[in-house]
């Protein structure tokens, strides 16, 4: 399985898309300030992902998701409470 996944800084509110394999390992890595783009944002909570049984597909909706703002925001209705919280 790939999961595409969107993690929400608990210092600054801000949003991070990815897409793994192993979405514990990813999350802890996160976490522990082991990735270079988010190291200064820890600490994270996980707000949302989705299965793929693809890497192709992962890969796809993750670039939708950072590139188009229409598929970025029609996920953010969707998920909406979990972003305010």
């Amino acid at each position: 399985m790939f999961f595409v996944y969107i993690l929400k800084s608990k210092k600054d509110n801000s949003i991070y898309i990815g897409y793994t394999s192993d979405l514990k390992r990813r999350f802890e890595e996160h976490n522990g300030g082991k990735n270079k783009s988010t190291k200064f944002k820890v600490p994270f909570e996980l707000i949302y992902y989705e299965a793929y049984r693809s890497e192709s597909d992962a890969k796809y909706r993750e670039s939708n998701l950072k590139r188009f703002a229409q598929a970025y925001s029609a996920l953010k209705g969707r998920i909406k409470n979990s972003l305010a919280s």
